[in-house]
């Protein structure tokens, strides 16, 4: 790959990771507005890498945030195998931290999509 076609890539590859930062954000303020604790970003457990850890109440949410140009298309790239992943890594994550234990893990999305507000979909499971 000759150099100025690498320093496009990166270039692409920071802008996506931008905004995927700002969704994250948006999602966040979101949950924040619903009355919810956000707990951490981006925790890395083993089987993948939680968006956003949120708690209401009883509820630990493991919140996956989608941009994309639709809501539909922002639940559609969550497949079932990244479900599994999510979920697996929730509760790797619950086994290690003490203060999570005994509250009730879910798997949510926030579908972020361009001048529209964000959607808060609850408790997908993993199939």
């Amino acid at each position: 790959m000759t150099p100025p076609a690498r320093a496009w890539r990166r270039r692409l590859g920071r802008q996506a990771r931008r905004r995927g930062h700002t969704a994250e954000w948006l999602a966040a303020a979101w949950l924040l507005l619903k009355g919810y604790q956000i707990l951490g970003f981006r925790l890395k457990a083993a089987g993948g890498e939680i968006d956003i850890l949120a708690r209401k109440g009883s509820v630990l949410a493991l919140v996956e945030v989608k941009q994309r140009s639709s809501h539909d298309a922002a639940l559609e790239a969550l497949g079932p195998d990244q479900r599994r992943r999510l979920l697996s890594a929730g509760q790797f994550l619950v086994r290690g931290r003490r203060s999570l234990q005994g509250l009730d893990l879910r798997l949510d999305v926030m579908s972020v999509v361009p001048l529209q507000w964000p959607r808060h979909y609850r408790n997908l499971d993993a199939g």
